[in-house]
């Protein structure tokens, strides 16, 4: 499908995952590499309690927490 026809079908909100190619769809940026921390036992015991407050993971909440900090910075600069 042509891009003329894809945005045509899309601004009459017609029906356009049919003419995609998900198998290689990919978000850029986003890509996930694995990482090992190690973080002292009282720190790991916080983020436990306050992940259970949240009702998320420990994974979430470093996730979450580390992108909230990232971004302050970047928008100071």
């Amino acid at each position: 499908m042509k891009a003329k026809t894809f945005d045509k079908k899309f601004d009459e909100n017609q029906e356009i995952i049919g003419g995609l190619d998900l198998s290689k769809a990919r978000r850029p940026n986003q890509e996930q590499k694995r990482v090992n921390v190690d973080f002292p036992t009282w720190m790991i015991e916080s983020l436990d309690k306050e992940a259970k407050h949240l009702g998320v993971t420990r994974q979430s909440i470093i996730k979450v927490w580390l992108a909230e900090r990232l971004e302050k910075i970047s928008s100071n600069n």
